[in-house]
């Protein structure tokens, strides 16, 4: 009787250390192909819903300054004025200062161009080339996070009150504004609340808050960015949106001939 007793004792036991280690290894699995494609749908359909509270799907036009303070304290002002049709084409034209004036930018998808009046021809810019300050000729000319990065659901997070999804959004490719970005978005609105933006070898460039939230064309949406220089404290850039209204943009603003045409 003792022997038997303890073989189902010893019995009991493995089968406890299997069911542990069973339940271990099931904890510790890695995410299906389905749960990755979950998380990926859930996150394209948020970073799509926050591009379409900073900007219209439409055809629209917007005045946009921007404000640049170094760390010295001196300051500097630019005015540009931005002709954008579905978050893909887009033309810049400078209103201030003067002496920059029939300086004209031309995005198609992910190519850019400037045109300047002493010069015959387009010259081809990156989107992550610095237009002023800390705006980047993308956080200008190109708004459009859905198409140019491929996003992650890292985790919701509390702040004020609020619960916010915390996104990681990897570049398509090295064509983008940014390789990186880390994206919080309230969750009740997909309000656009921070981004950080990194480079390709993962080093933090600068922050950005989207602030002021007024109605423009029908809707609430940010009017102010605060751009922090991550690199440089002190230094910020702050791009001030007004004067946002519809318009019926024809296919041929958004090309290179037609460029000397606007004013």
């Amino acid at each position: 009787m003792t022997i038997r007793h303890s073989g189902v004792k010893t019995a009991l036991a493995l089968l406890v250390v299997i069911f542990s280690t069973w339940s271990a290894v099931a904890l510790a699995a890695p995410a299906t192909d389905e749960d990755l494609s979950d998380n990926e749908a859930m996150a394209r359909m948020i970073v799509q819903k926050a591009d379409e509270v900073r900007f219209p799907a439409e055809g629209f036009q917007v005045d946009v300054t921007i404000t640049t303070t170094e760390t010295g304290g001196s300051s500097d002002s630019r005015r540009y004025r931005v002709l954008s049709k579905g978050n893909t084409n887009s033309v810049v034209m400078v209103i201030e200062p003067a002496s920059d004036r029939g300086q004209i930018m031309l995005m198609k998808g992910r190519d850019l161009w400037v045109f300047m009046p002493e010069v015959s021809q387009p010259i081809r810019l990156a989107l992550s080339q610095r237009l002023t300050g800390q705006v980047a000729n993308g956080d200008l000319a190109r708004a459009n996070f859905a198409a140019d990065y491929t996003p992650k659901l890292l985790r919701s997070e509390k702040i004020g009150g609020d619960d916010f999804y915390v996104l990681e959004l990897t570049g398509v490719d090295r064509s983008v504004t940014y390789q990186r970005v880390l994206y919080w978005v309230r969750e009740k609105d997909s309000w656009p609340y921070r981004a950080e933006f990194y480079s390709l070898s993962n080093r933090l460039l600068k922050s950005c808050k989207y602030e002021n939230y007024q109605t423009m064309e029908g809707r609430k949406r940010p009017t102010r960015l605060v751009m922090e220089d991550a690199l440089r404290g002190g230094e910020q850039s702050i791009m001030d949106y007004g004067s946002m209204k519809l318009r019926d943009l024809p296919d041929k603003i958004f090309t290179k001939d037609y460029l000397k045409k606007l004013d």
